[in-house]
């Protein structure tokens, strides 16, 4: 087993009933919060709530391997390539509420690229699990170096939690911010400044 494939089955949840069906108890949930799960407008919310956290943790069942197929390819290249503004959604694993926001990533080659879109793909196999940033942007990051083994990778994520946002403080406007870095991105302060510079302001600004 390579050592991507051993670090997404790592973060694999091991339980028994994973994969059982569970929209008998969302059904009981309905009923502890005073609901009456047989009127109009909920007979369906237990099947459909099941199906959309479904879709949310599928990259429960997906693999960094999986997601960047054979889309890495040797190029001389040696400057850095980022891929910014990365849509991602998550569901904080301690409230099961969504946070949102962008990745951007980069990689300084080291004789092997990924395609694009890859990048992407990666972001949305760790994004579409139970989380906390700090350890999605790790998880990013980690994956670009063991994929093409680059001189480096840098990962930043700008999200907004709604478990700040609709409960708890209630702060509507903040956003948490993390960053991940390794390689020459940690060690290199010009190729960190210049990373961090491009993740933070747009190109033309």
């Amino acid at each position: 087993m390579s050592s991507t494939k051993a670090a997404d089955a790592a973060t694999r949840p091991a339980a028994a009933g994973a994969g059982e069906p569970f929209a008998e108890q969302v059904r009981r949930v309905l009923v502890a919060l005073g609901e009456d799960p047989d009127r109009q407008g909920l007979v369906k919310t237990p099947e459909r709530v099941e199906g959309s956290l479904r879709f949310l943790t599928q990259g429960y069942g997906q693999s960094v391997a999986d997601a960047v197929g054979d889309a890495v390819f040797e190029e001389s290249h040696q400057s850095m390539i980022m891929v910014r503004d990365i849509e991602l959604y998550s569901l904080c694993e301690h409230h099961l509420l969504p946070f949102f926001g962008r990745a951007h990533v980069a990689y300084v080659p080291n004789g092997k690229i990924m395609g694009l879109s890859k990048v992407a793909r990666i972001v949305d196999v760790f994004a579409r699990r139970l989380q906390v940033q700090e350890r999605l942007t790790d998880e990013i990051a980690d994956a670009v170096m063991d994929v093409i083994r680059p001189h480096g990778v840098g990962v930043v994520i700008e999200a907004a939690h709604l478990c700040m946002m609709m409960r708890g403080v209630q702060k509507q406007n903040s956003r948490t911010v993390t960053s991940a870095l390794r390689g020459i991105f940690r060690d290199d302060s010009k190729t960190r400044d210049e990373f961090l510079r491009l993740a933070h302001n747009h190109p033309s600004e």
